[in-house]
């Protein structure tokens, strides 16, 4: 079974909704992403594996896939880390499946698995919103994703503070406009 995780691509001024799935399979060990990605996207995979190395976790010894879909829409941007780091989590169970239920993420990882800042938290969180999705976003984010309203907001500096979120240890605030 696929982990899943919403995320956003950026086509102009409009923002397209894209499905990030995750699955573990047999095989020779390697992580693998398709779905049109741009080096940026390609890049994840490392920043990803670094971040998980940073917090003390290591990748499952499997054949990782991870699908950006829709495969034909092009990706651009390191945005792309946050979710596809998501998905992994929820498919290696170290975040509930069922709790990403809900939202949509964006955010660049760092090598130690801060999350670094990206461009264009406001127009993902008013399409998130418009989706009927909240927006996980980097913590320096969050004040102008919270511009868009009524969408919930979850902005989170780090990796940790996600899963400590997710798992209910340590609970995050709703940022400020």
């Amino acid at each position: 079974m696929a982990a899943r995780v919403v995320t956003l691509a950026f086509s102009g001024v409009d923002c397209v909704r894209v499905e990030v799935e995750v699955q573990f399979t047999r095989g020779d060990s390697a992580f693998i992403l398709v779905g049109l990605g741009d080096k940026a996207v390609a890049e994840s995979r490392e920043r990803v594996r670094a971040a998980f190395t940073g917090l003390g976790l290591a990748l499952p010894a499997k054949r990782i896939i991870a699908n950006l879909a829709p495969a034909d829409l092009p990706k651009v941007g390191s945005h792309y880390d946050l979710p596809i780091a998501l998905a992994v989590m929820a498919g290696m169970g170290i975040i509930p499946p069922d709790a990403l239920e809900g939202w949509a993420a964006m955010g660049e990882l760092s090598l130690d698995g801060r999350i670094a800042p990206v461009a264009g938290a406001l127009p993902a969180a008013v399409a998130a919103g418009g989706l009927g999705l909240g927006l996980i976003c980097p913590e320096a984010c969050g004040p102008e994703a919270a511009w868009a309203g009524d969408t919930r907001v979850l902005a989170a500096p780090s990796l940790i503070a996600l899963v400590n979120h997710f798992r209910g240890t340590q609970m995050l605030g709703t940022p400020k406009p």
